[in-house]
């Protein structure tokens, strides 16, 4: 098994010490992992049909809590837009690909008890890998939670705990409870496993693509789980000679909170001062203050991207006009589509020269009102 290291200050920590933050800096871990050579297109035949299919470049292996998660089709929208379905994914939402690594870490860890705090997406799928490696499991979210996300967390036989206040009062409650004595942290934000489990979102286009990767990935960014999977893949596959250039990230926010997108256009390194929760319907990516904010900054520019926000009313806009398309997808999932759909493709010249993700199912969250 690896090691966490700190991406600012360099500390180190084995991964079975259950630390789940930096001890000096407090901030999230990254992991020491390099892919292995000898992934190629023509190796693939044959493998299992889930995102395990890409066994070197996955820091765990033979899992035991897979619920057959990844290989989702990508279908096109428009001449120059596609869309990854990962709404289809086992517990309709693609925070199963980070779930499953933190829930086999886990398994293997064998801790006491396992912590993890959400605004629904992650919870659930927490929740669900949790009950497939038969691990008692915890999850916090915020009050105002979707009634159906919470039901499906409690389906899967975790404890929920509902924390007054937003989603920051939740996680502080929900870290609280981590560093006692014996919990694993099952942090989509702060543990780096999970961002190896988002990279093969990239991987698998890779492959459906024949060996390539779109002009452009439009991803939504709340915590930054899925783009800075993305861009991690991205750099793997450069450096393994795989592709010849990297993807421009497009990172999309909503006007109501866009902390992320404030900082990129003034030029900021980091966050800036002031940023604050708002009601908003793409709930899943309402982060005022992400913990790897500096790394999500600084994966767009090095892409050559940029940050797009979207009202509400376009977020209305865009779920009604996927459904009317034939896709049923939550308000956070179709936020990229609001963004790209009025022109971010024109003038690109080969198909699918854009990807977006449509991260969770409308049985989630319903329409709109």
């Amino acid at each position: 098994m690896t090691t966490y290291h700190c991406p600012r200050d360099g500390t180190r920590s084995a991964v079975s010490a259950l630390t789940w933050r930096c001890p000096v800096c407090h901030g999230p871990w990254d992991l020491d992992c390099t892919p292995a050579p000898g992934l190629a297109l023509n190796a693939l035949s044959g493998r299992a049909n889930s995102l395990w299919r890409y066994e070197e470049i996955l820091p765990l292996s033979a899992p035991s809590v897979s619920l057959g998660e990844g290989r989702t089709p990508l279908v096109p929208l428009t001449d120059t837009v596609s869309a990854k379905l990962d709404h289809l994914m086992p517990t309709l939402s693609f925070k199963d690909r980070g779930a499953v690594m933190l829930a086999e870490l886990a398994r293997r860890l064998n801790p006491d008890r396992v912590v993890a705090d959400s605004s629904g997406n992650a919870g659930t799928s927490i929740a669900a890998y949790c009950a497939r490696a038969a691990l008692p499991c915890t999850v916090y979210v915020p009050e105002g939670t979707s009634p159906k996300k919470t039901e499906q967390i409690r389906a899967h036989g975790a404890r929920l705990v509902t924390v007054p206040g937003d989603r920051e009062a939740t996680a502080l409650a929900a870290r609280a409870a981590a560093d006692e004595p014996g919990a694993f942290y099952a942090s989509h934000v702060f543990n780096p496993y999970f961002l190896h489990g988002t990279k093969t979102y990239v991987y698998e286009l890779w492959e459906d693509l024949g060996g390539r990767l779109p002009y452009t990935l439009a991803v939504p960014v709340g915590n930054g789980t899925l783009l800075l999977g993305a861009a991690l893949a991205t750099a793997e596959l450069h450096a393994l000679g795989l592709i010849a250039s990297r993807p421009r990230l497009i990172a999309v926010q909503t006007e109501a909170v866009a902390p992320l997108a404030a900082a990129f256009h003034a030029g900021a390194d980091d966050l800036l001062p002031g940023a604050a929760a708002a009601p908003t319907l793409a709930e899943g990516i309402a982060i005022p203050r992400p913990p790897r904010a500096r790394q999500i900054l600084a994966a767009v520019r090095g892409s050559g991207g940029t940050f797009l926000t979207v009202t509400e009313d376009e977020i209305r806009d865009a779920q009604k006009d996927l459904a009317a398309r034939g896709f049923y997808v939550e308000t956070t999932g179709v936020a990229c589509w609001a963004a790209v759909r009025d022109g971010l493709g024109q003038g690109v010249d080969r198909p699918g020269s854009v990807v977006v993700p449509l991260c969770g199912a409308g049985l989630k969250t319903g329409m709109a009102g």
